[in-house]
């Protein structure tokens, strides 16, 4: 017998995991990849644990959903119920190349007011095309009984009847079984953040290109839309100036200062005039500069030019920031 465990690396989906393996049934992590999410964390959780587990790449599925979700958004651009529906779907059309019997979670029926609700893991499993097959083992004794429970292949009375938005359950149990390294609830997905969110509702409404390396744009500096085509990133620090040089195209401009501190500034879509200059500007302005002119190099397709820019008040640029 073998499980496939959605393993987000958070105390829940170490607990569920270990709870089944508890039970001689075999468990494989799965974690999604997406741009949304980084594995650093299931990936040392599953190593605290021993759990073997497996990284798959979803960001093209993903972002379909993200960017028309059946059942909404959360708070901000986090399409919770219609994410877990395709990662169980996804999980489930994975199962008998994996030998699988059946699919867990560490939902924790009330826990997430969007997501672990009653309704919305009726939602998620209608969804997921394998009705039946998907046990959580945290909340189970609080759900209707699923396949691997009727059928014998688990006994119910080994699950738990967890619910409500306190840990202190999850941690008793953790400590029970001496797990002490797991990380902490709060973080992980981009989507809920509500200035990332910002940036993403700006990307889908504008005419840009929507590829991964515009989203990943959207985790560095700080963004200002300045034309209907045309955004400007500007780094906020030497680790961002760099990421932010690393992901620069050669259609791209790049702009930076040359005699004194300041950001490495991209521009994407249209870099036409007048959008070259509100750049220089940008660059000059957050720069280390107080007075006087700042010298500006502008790249594009190789070629480089130079400006003496002024900069000026900050507040001039907010009316552009996203």
């Amino acid at each position: 017998m073998k499980a496939i465990s959605l393993f987000s690396g958070g105390l829940d989906s170490i607990l569920a995991s270990i709870l089944i393996r508890a039970l001689d049934i075999e468990v494989q992590g799965l974690f999604f990849e997406t741009p949304f999410f980084p594995a650093e964390k299931a990936m040392e959780s599953a190593e605290s644990v021993d759990l073997p587990i497996r990284f798959v790449n979803i960001a093209e599925r993903h972002l379909e959903v993200v960017k028309r979700p059946k059942y909404g958004y959360g708070e901000n651009m986090n399409p919770c119920i219609d994410c877990h529906a395709l990662m169980i779907r996804i999980a489930g059309e994975m199962m008998l190349d994996e030998g699988a019997d059946f699919i867990i979670t560490g939902d924790v029926l009330g826990q997430r007011p969007m997501s672990q609700n009653r309704k919305a893991l009726s939602i998620i499993d209608a969804e997921s095309g394998i009705k039946g097959l998907i046990l959580r083992p945290l909340s189970a004794r609080h759900l209707a009984p699923t396949i691997p429970e009727i059928a014998g292949w688990i006994s119910r009375d080994k699950m738990l009847d967890y619910s409500g938005r306190s840990r202190k359950p999850q941690m008793a149990l953790a400590k029970k079984m001496n797990i002490t390294k797991y990380p902490p609830p709060a973080g992980g997905c981009l989507l809920t953040d509500n200035v990332f969110s910002k940036r993403l509702a700006d990307l889908f409404s504008s005419d840009s290109p929507l590829a991964l390396r515009e989203i990943e744009l959207l985790k560095f500096g700080r963004h200002f839309r300045i034309g209907p085509q045309t955004k400007a990133i500007v780094g906020r620090n030497k680790n961002e100036n760099d990421s932010i040089g690393t992901l620069a195209k050669d259609e791209d401009l790049l702009v930076y200062t040359l005699s004194i501190p300041g950001p490495t500034v991209l521009v994407i879509g249209d870099i036409t005039h007048p959008y070259d200059d509100i750049a220089a500007s940008l660059t000059a302005s957050y720069s280390d500069a107080h007075e006087g002119g700042v010298e500006i190099c502008l790249k594009e397709k190789g070629q480089d030019r130079k400006l003496i820019v002024r900069a000026k008040d900050k507040k001039e640029f907010r009316k552009y920031m996203v």
